[in-house]
């Protein structure tokens, strides 16, 4: 994870319909469930919410630890005992959590020590029943053990409470100001009797501080302010262990500790009483800007007069609205649930961050106003997580939300000295993670529609983030989560094209893979914008991942030295890597992955490896928990690994595999998510894989095929554009046949064109496999490589002077092989040594490689240390185009600039120590 417009996102398949159509489901709203994800590491929160909304109104639940939430988000399904309702949260975002700002708990019984005291939450805190709760989109309520009924529902920039308290009991409301989940560094509170209200705030960030001193700091101030339609009673505040009954102002947070976490018994609040049994409903308005500002927006959404019901109704409105976008028929009421609550986590962020007049804190801590066509300034990217499908699903469905959060990330990078931080929250970089995400994602939002931001503006400044290395980058401040640089040891990839194990990444192979991945993104958002320079030079660097593919450790991405050399491996172990192993991470290739697979020696073995990778040695799916060797599909690393069958020639393996993720690892239930939902990244990778498609590549738009969950999916976008899906078999798994707007296909892509124009999928789907249907080389989707340079000498007539041996002759120099053995080579000891290669006719030349001794294997003590390189029309007169002197390297590149059809290499001295014996294992000869 409003002033937001409407959106719809369409996948369209014309088939006949089944002989008893049912109609597509008319109240998705009313089939989610917010508790889905909410165990198992789902991490999720259940309160109420809208889309993208600024208020995420939720249960902060305890273990009995006040500096500890129950969870990441502030709930878990098994920790069943509430110390308060907050009003700002974050879904599945692992580490301590974020935000849980402003816990409201209704009490029942009389505040008499201070709730900073009650460090195990014992007496300030009520245990509730999960048949006593529940949360759908928009609303959330649970009846507490103390007897309250607790009601939440919000608007983009407010909540709405209604507290029902029982009869005969002290009717008590605390504000626990201070209690951000990760603590706070400065709070305050003022009660307003006369005016029935309570405001402040609390100044907080730490977003995995705990884990770094370099993130144990605030970066955001919330301001709320709450008005009731009950009088109270009496007033009270706290500060640290003192309760001050009476008093109507508090101030103080509860500081960091030495260990980034909220220290036990520190902060402050206030409290409020009620006449005994009331039915008490609150009004709250948040910013980020000011006092004055969150009045504004309570006025705005949620004005004076305005009731409980009719907020819960808009938002559910609010909700049916964005989920409508995607229309699904058929499938099990368990299998609607599971889609429409994941397609509802997959709009839960980012959160609009600007105010209703406009206003938002920036990144510098100023105060900004959107401008232009920007509608809202959005907050929290979780980029690493992200980039990869969620921004693709998001700007499908609203295009114009997907524009305004590229703006978003722009003005941040603008407002952080031209820094585009991989993970933000709220008004703060947090470094979060690894690569470079937003470069990835910002182009991936424009290829999807979402064009309406200042893309030129963007592009320059991702390439200067690129391309120029600051002090950040050369420092290990953050290591290993928050490593401070955008781009960790950017000097080494502009000079060794890699990421060295000793560099300041959290590992340099899984961070060559993933600046990769932002440097192709890049290429692709030049490439549209019509900078063809700017294109060529990032495609080519997004090729450095070959760099950490190591063929000798059986085919691996791996860590790699700063010297070149390969330090000690082992496939299932995480070094080099962030979350991950390297049998994970070595499928991350997703803009070429036919260069990745012909490195693993083509089709046939790179399928046998998925085979393994996603199978135990007995047959059985290794989907997750099968230790380092196989697929962890709860996590990112591994979720795009099954669509890439479609590329090997062996699509009914990847629908076959997305569909035993999406029955055996999803569910209508609490722990259905399989790991951390992390702003709704794999709820995502779930909405797209049971409509059979996935986006190919960051940076594009061209969608994989697998086979849809629903016999009719119809995607409504926000510009008008629409996708339809029909599958009348499904959920059958295997594509047997498909149209695209009534043409047969066999390739298991999509174009561009089709997410961007919209039209009509027709699938014809059964039970068993097709095994030909997309199996020809021809139907694989593409990748994107540079061109390889045409080596002209390769295979040409070659003479030389005398060989050592009758089988070292010079046409061994010519024939593509550098280490085919120490006799694949050219080895001459006359007294005048040379190689001529004929062309075959005149040619504009660029360069000429020689591949001496050691790139064959042998001592480079015998790499050829002085020659010329010459040129001739008619190889008679010759000009010298190059002179190497003392060289020591293995293979020399020499710019040459001239036209020539013959090509001669005249050796003045064979070897480092001087002896007479040349050998050139290979020339090759470019334009």
């Amino acid at each position: 994870m409003s002033a937001l417009g409407v959106g719809a996102l369409l996948i369209a398949v014309v088939v006949s319909p089944p002989a008893r159509a049912a109609a597509a489901v008319a109240d998705p709203a009313g089939l989610v469930n917010t508790l889905i994800g909410s165990s198992n590491h789902g991490e999720t929160f259940p309160g109420a919410t809208t889309p993208f909304g600024m208020v995420q109104f939720s249960p902060e639940n305890t273990r009995g630890d006040q500096t500890r939430a129950a969870a990441p988000g502030g709930y878990r399904y098994d920790a069943t005992r509430v110390r308060g309702f907050a009003l700002t949260h974050m879904s599945g975002t692992g580490c301590a959590g974020g935000y849980g700002d402003i816990p409201f708990l209704p009490h029942a019984g009389a505040v008499d020590t201070s709730p900073s005291s009650d460090t195990t939450d014992a007496k300030y805190a009520s245990d509730f029943a999960h048949a006593d709760e529940s949360g759908t989109a928009g609303q959330y309520q649970v009846g507490l053990a103390s007897g309250i009924g607790a009601e939440l529902t919000a608007t983009a920039r407010t909540a709405s409470a209604r507290w029902t308290y029982p009869a005969g009991k002290t009717a008590s409301l605390l504000v626990r100001t201070s209690n951000s989940e990760v603590g706070s560094s400065a709070a305050q509170t003022t009660v307003d009797v006369a005016n029935r209200t309570i405001s402040g705030s609390v100044t907080s960030g730490n977003f995995c501080g705990y884990i770094n001193a370099i993130g144990r700091r605030s970066y955001y101030t919330l301001h709320f302010h709450a008005v009731f339609d009950q009088p109270f009673t009496s007033t009270g505040t706290w500060q640290d262990g003192t309760l001050r009954p009476g008093t109507t102002s508090a101030s103080g947070g509860t500081t960091y500790g030495t260990n980034g976490y909220p220290v036990a018994g520190r902060g402050s609040g206030g409290y409020v009483t009620f006449a005994a049994g009331q039915t008490v409903t609150m009004r709250v308005g948040i910013s980020f800007v000011s006092q004055a500002n969150a009045q504004a927006n309570l006025a705005a959404e949620n004005p004076a007069g305005t009731s409980f019901d009719a907020v819960r109704q808009a938002a559910r409105a609010a909700w049916n609205t964005e989920l409508q976008r995607v229309e699904i028929t058929g499938g099990t009421t368990a299998q609607q649930t599971t889609f429409y609550t994941a397609l509802y986590h997959s709009l839960l962020h980012p959160n609009v961050f600007s105010d209703t007049n406009g206003q938002y804190t920036g990144m510098d801590q100023a105060v900004h106003t959107v401008s232009g066509g920007q509608r809202a300034q959005y907050a929290n990217f979780s980029g690493w997580d992200a980039y990869r499908s969620q921004l693709q699903l998001l700007t499908l469905v609203r295009p114009d939300v997907g524009s305004d959060i590229a703006q978003s990330l722009l003005n941040q990078a603008n407002q952080n000295n031209g820094v585009w931080d991989r993970w933000t929250h709220a008004a703060g970089g947090t470094h979060v993670m690894t690569g470079d995400p937003a470069h990835a994602a910002v182009p991936s939002i424009h290829a999807f529609g979402g064009t309406a931001f200042d893309a030129q503006g963007a592009l320059a400044s991702m390439v200067r983030a690129a391309t120029t290395v600051t002090s950040a980058d050369l420092s290990r401040d953050g290591w290993n989560v928050m490593v401070v640089g955008e781009r960790p040891s950017l000097d080494k990839w502009l000079s060794k094209h890699y990421i060295p194990a000793n560099g300041n990444a959290w590992g340099g192979a899984g961070e060559t893979l993933e600046d990769s991945v932002a440097d192709f993104g890049i290429s692709q958002l030049a490439a549209r914008l019509g900078q063809n320079t700017t294109r060529d030079e990032f495609l080519a660097r997004a090729q450095y991942w070959k760099n950490v593919y190591n063929p000798a450790n059986g085919g691996y991405a791996q860590d790699r030295n700063d010297n070149g050399t390969w330090p000690s491996f082992d496939p299932a172990s995480s070094n080099g890597f962030a979350e991950g192993s390297a049998a994970q991470y070595t499928w991350m290739v997703p803009h070429n992955v036919r260069g990745l697979l012909d490195k693993m020696g083509g089709n046939a073995a790179a399928t046998t490896r998925l085979d393994t990778f996603f199978h135990r040695t007995d047959g059985t799916w290794a989907l997750t928990g099968a230790g380092g060797l196989k697929a962890e599909m709860n996590n990112e690393p591994s979720i795009g690994a099954p669509w890439l069958y479609d590329f090997a020639g062996s699509p009914y393996k990847t629908q076959q595999t997305v569909r035993q993720v999406v029955n055996t690892l999803w569910s209508a239930t609490p722990g259905g998510i399989p790991g951390q939902d992390d702003l709704g990244a794999m709820s995502s990778w779930y909405v797209w894989s049971a409509m059979g498609l996935y986006p190919l590549a960051p940076g594009r738009a061209e969608l994989l095929v697998a086979s849809p969950l629903f016999p009719r999916i119809v995607v409504h976008r926000a510009n008008g554009v629409t996708l339809t899906l029909d599958a009348p078999n499904a959920p059958a798994t295997y594509v047997q046949g498909l149209s695209v707007n009534g043409v047969t296909t066999t390739k298991p892509w999509l174009p561009e064109s089709f997410a961007t124009n919209g039209g009509t999928l027709s699938f014809t789907l059964g039970t068993t496999p097709d095994t030909t249907w997309g199996s020809a080389p021809a139907d694989a989707p593409p990748s994107f490589d540079i061109a390889t340079p045409t080596n002209l000498a390769l295979g040409r007539p070659a003479t030389g002077s005398t060989p050592c041996n009758g089988n070292e002759t010079a046409d061994k120099a010519v024939n593509g092989s550098a280490s085919g053995g120490s006799s694949d080579k050219f080895c001459s000891s006359a007294t005048t040594k040379y190689l001529q290669v004929d062309l075959g006719s005149k040619l504009a030349l660029g360069s000429v490689v020689v591949r001496h001794a050691g790139a064959g294997g042998e001592s480079t003590a015998w790499n050829t240390r002085d020659f010329d390189v010459r040129v001739s029309d008619d190889g008679g007169t010759w000009t010298t185009a190059a002179q190497v002197r003392g060289n020591t390297a293995n293979v020399t590149t020499q710019a040459v600039s001239v036209s020539g059809r013959y090509v001669r290499i005249d050796v003045v001295t064979g070897e480092q120590s001087g002896n007479a014996v040349t050998r050139l294992y290979e020339v090759e000869v470019y334009q």
